[in-house]
């Protein structure tokens, strides 16, 4: 396997770093070229580190744009269980309205929801107790 050019790693980080801390000019990036699927070497894409970091307009912008919803990194997480977990209602809310699956990963979100008692979450989610 061919090593990745410093050039094209520093771009990466750069990315994702954008999707961390929500910087809606990722979004342009995304409509030059850049897959919104675009993942790191742990399974984790640009609409997961925006989710898991609370930025719900780049979640939107995301979505928009065909990133998948329901993507699980590595370790079988999905956007959807990292935002609820972190209590980002938000961008729950988006990722709800754009068809995540709330029973999607290892936690889901759901499980996550229930191993934490949270119940307001699972109203959020459509799942009754």
């Amino acid at each position: 396997m061919s090593e990745i050019p410093d050039d094209v790693r520093e771009l990466a980080t750069r990315l994702f770093d954008m999707a961390r801390t929500g910087e809606p000019v990722l979004l342009d990036y995304v409509d030059n070229g850049v897959s919104p699927d675009l993942a790191n070497e742990d399974g984790n894409t640009l609409l997961m580190f925006a989710a898991y970091s609370g930025h719900a307009d780049l979640v939107r912008g995301l979505v928009a744009r065909g990133a998948g919803v329901d993507k699980q990194n590595q370790r079988g997480q999905t956007p959807l269980a990292g935002a609820l977990f972190k209590k980002y209602d938000e961008v729950v809310d988006v990722l709800i309205e754009a068809g995540s699956d709330p029973h999607a990963g290892h936690p889901s979100a759901v499980e996550t929801a229930r191993m934490f008692q949270m119940t307001d979450a699972l109203i959020r989610l459509g799942v009754e107790e």
